[in-house]
């Protein structure tokens, strides 16, 4: 009799599965059925060791993963279990919230902010300083936002009414932070990086929930472990400490998010923190052909930190791997239109079945011109989501201020479609609201009588929500949003604005939700499906049964697979991103080299790769080839379009140029000699941003000097003495009194004629290595 929870797992799977207590550690290799280990031995605790479901959290990074996990759970132990702890780390953090967040004195309906309510937000902000994207972008505020909450103690704040204190010498962005941080407080709004540090500061600081939860959760699982963050791995470490069942699975070569706060260190050094974690590498990848794996191998092993495996399959060697090299744009990308026409005639294959791949979203335009020339369909992934498209947005808020009444939701809509609510409304109404400390909704119910206030625009608004609540009461959520679009002017709005994308959008959300209501046997709650909404990541519209060419990101594509792949813009200072270097050098390197290893391993049975000529203006510099082209032993792929010896001297020599400056010649506490500041003392080695810290004598400072920077030289200990203004004293005392030992012998010192020192610096041959100045 066969065992469904058991069958089909290979020797290193079963391990994984049956290995149930303690601390453990899976090396997943890209297509080594990771997911099927993972939710088998979900199944395996529930079924085979009689452990109840609701006591197992496992956490993924994705809706979508935990989507999947759930259902392969349900298919191997049926639908009467409790799976609602198979899910996201912010889903996870908003289920405990909702029950602790009391421990902080934040109300339990806690608003969660998703992009485009911090938006909101900062215009808001914006507006209130008087500055404009010229000074600040979105972008950059909310990296700069997410990066002071991962460093700094911004929940003290938060949390204990505190007050920054206004200060002019404050830097822009500091004052936009702390703008942000009032407005979150003061409407008990939550953004992802709250979630995770509200449920934190919550366990580690009230022992009583800490240990409640603690003795709940008898097992925990992470999937793609190398993606934890600082805040992650410490919320799953401590939640452990009790029952000591921690189960990390993961690839350290496929991590791609450490520029957002990704730390693949604690799958690398599980080991080392836990030292009796057992190891599971699973390397059997079912994906790819032998011919795909050699290149990934290949390149992935010239990374530092990773566990070291090679990905082995059974699978048929398969086709080569291709390079092309085109000699412009048009050419490289003209020629992939050419190949896909050319795998869809040899191989029976649907346009669905191949997926361009790129590093930065710019890079499809040339793709896409060329896929059109040729009338070849495509669909772009990763635009604009779903869930964040206006249209999408507008009707989402009006459920909330329904439910919730709060700010975000009112700035959105008060004024959409036009009731002639200005400028000058809003500022009495948000000043009212201030001043007694109400909601902008409550603010103008209580005061609609004011001067400033009493419009009929406003009374048609508060009419409109009110009719609305009263329609909530009796109405599942797809009808009410029928009735929203109705009543609102939304659906005329859209109808006159001539966009039939925004009505088919409209259209499919409704349908997804009537699908939510026949899955639930009823009618679902508004404020549970907001929630869920809120923490939606991933690309939700169904585009896979589309028979189109797929374009995305690499990033985009990490956990899909497809049968013929194309990396287009192989392009050094693309792949590898000149910016991502410039910003965390030797770090980017090697998160690159990963980003390269997931576009290849994307890919079932063809993988291409494209570059061309040109000019790159991310550089500045003309284009080459990619630095991990020179990675790979050229007995691995097959070179198709002519790359000329000028030009692979020059990449290769880049890329040389390039490799040496990642490395660092001195340590922490050895002395230098620079050119212009002579001698210093090298107190840090700074091998993310490639530089030293050196503390210069004679200018008393300290200066960041690059690795790159080739005429800082090593200097003596005894030149280290005589930077001491003490020791330099003894010393010209004590040369007073010592006689010259070169006196008297000048003119018979051997020295070079002028024209043999010249020949010396001239002999491009004496060193190789060293440019003319």
């Amino acid at each position: 009799m066969t065992d469904p929870i058991l069958e089909n797992l290979n020797p290193n799977q079963l391990q994984a599965v049956k290995t149930t207590e303690g601390y453990v550690r899976v090396i997943a290799g890209a297509g080594s059925g990771k997911t099927k280990a993972l939710t088998s031995r979900f199944a395996y605790i529930v079924d085979r060791l009689g452990i109840n479901s609701s006591n197992i959290l496992c956490v993924t990074f994705t809706n979508k993963a935990a989507q999947e996990m759930k259902k392969r759970v349900k298919a191997l132990i049926g639908d009467l279990f409790d799976v609602s702890f198979i899910t996201t780390y912010h889903g996870f953090c908003v289920r405990f919230l909702r029950e602790e967040i009391n421990k902080v004195h934040y109300p339990k309906n806690f608003i969660i902010l998703d992009a485009e309510d911090q938006k909101t937000i900062l215009r808001d902000v914006f507006t209130e300083l008087d500055i404009n994207s010229k000074n600040l972008t979105f972008k950059q505020v909310l990296r700069f936002i997410s990066k002071q909450k991962s460093t700094s103690d911004y929940l003290g704040y938060m949390l204990d009414n505190k007050s920054f204190e206004l200060d002019e010498k404050d830097s822009l962005s500091s004052r936009v932070y702390q703008k942000y941080l009032d407005k979150q407080k003061r409407n008990y709004a939550l953004d992802f990086d709250d979630l995770i540090h509200f449920t934190a500061f919550i366990l580690d600081s009230n022992p009583d929930v800490l240990s409640k939860w603690q003795e709940m959760l008898h097992y925990i699982q992470v999937d793609e472990a190398q993606d934890s963050s600082d805040s992650q791995f410490h919320l799953v470490e401590i939640l452990s400490r009790v029952h000591q069942n921690l189960f990390l699975v993961g690839d350290p070569d496929q991590t791609i998010y450490e520029w957002r706060g990704a730390k693949p260190e604690y799958l690398v050094e599980f080991d080392r923190m836990f030292p009796d974690t057992k190891t599971i590498i699973m390397n059997q990848n079912y994906r790819s052909t032998p011919n795909i794996l050699k290149v990934g191998n290949h390149i992935i092993k010239n990374n530092k930190v990773r566990v070291d495996k090679d990905m082995v399959t059974d699978n048929p060697e398969g086709v080569e791997v291709v390079h092309f090299h085109g000699k412009n744009d048009f050419e490289e990308t003209l020629w992939v239109a050419s190949e896909i026409k050319e795998i869809l005639k040899m191989e029976n294959a649907a346009y669905s079945d191949i997926t361009i791949l790129y590093r930065s979203n710019h890079l499809s335009r040339n793709i896409e011109q060329a896929l059109i020339k040729e009338n070849i369909p495509y669909a772009i992934f990763g635009g604009v989501r779903f869930f964040e498209r206006k249209e999408i947005k507008d009707v989402l808020s009006f459920l909330r201020l329904i439910v919730q009444g709060d700010n975000f939701s009112f700035l959105r809509l008060h004024n959409h479609p036009s009731r002639g609510l200005g400028k000058k409304f809003l500022e009495r109404l948000s000043f009212l609201a201030g001043e007694q400390n109400l909601s902008l909704l409550q603010a103008l119910e209580n005061n609609i009588k004011d001067k400033e206030l009493n419009k009929k625009g406003a009374s048609d608004f508060l009419s409109l929500v009110a009719a609305l609540k009263i329609d909530a009461e009796t109405n599942s959520i797809s009808d009410l949003v029928k009735i929203i679009l109705d009543k609102s002017g939304l659906s005329e709005l859209y109808r006159k604005d001539g966009d039939e994308d925004r009505l088919e959008n409209i259209k499919e959300l409704v349908s997804s939700m009537m699908l939510l209501e026949k899955e639930n046997n009823g009618p679902v709650n508004i404020a549970e499906y907001l929630q869920e909404i809120a923490l939606y990541t991933d690309l939700d519209k169904d585009t896979e049964n589309q028979d189109k060419v797929r374009l995305m990101t690499i990033h985009i594509s990490k956990g899909l697979e497809f049968p013929y792949v194309f990396l287009c813009g192989f392009t050094e200072g693309v792949l590898p991103s000149a910016l991502s270097i410039k910003e965390r050098r030797k770090r980017a390197i090697e998160e690159e080299r990963r980003l390269m290893y997931v576009a290849v391993t994307r890919a079932e049975k063809r993988f291409y790769m494209t570059d061309s000529e040109g000019f790159n203006f991310t550089t500045g510099l003309n284009k080459y080839p990619s630095r991990f082209l020179f990675e790979i032993k050229e007995e691995f792929y097959v070179r198709k379009g002519k790359l000329s010896p000028e030009i692979l001297q020059a990449a290769q020599t880049s890329a040389a140029a390039s490799k040496n400056s990642e490395d660092s010649a001195f340590s922490e506490g050895d002395l230098v000699m620079h050119p212009v500041w002579n001698k210093g003392k090298v107190l840090t080695v700074d091998r993310e941003k490639n530089q030293y810290i050196v503390h210069f004598f004679e200018m008393e400072k300290d200066k960041h000097i690059d690795f790159a920077f080739r005429f800082l030289t090593a200097a003596s200990d005894f030149e280290e003495e005589m930077a001491s203004p003490d020791a330099l004293l003894s010393i010209q005392e004590n040369l007073k009194n010592t006689p010259d030992p070169f006196a008297d012998k000048t003119e018979q010192t051997d020295l070079p004629h002028k024209e043999e020192d010249q020949n010396i610096f001239n002999d491009k041959d004496a060193n190789p290595g060293q440019k003319e100045w």
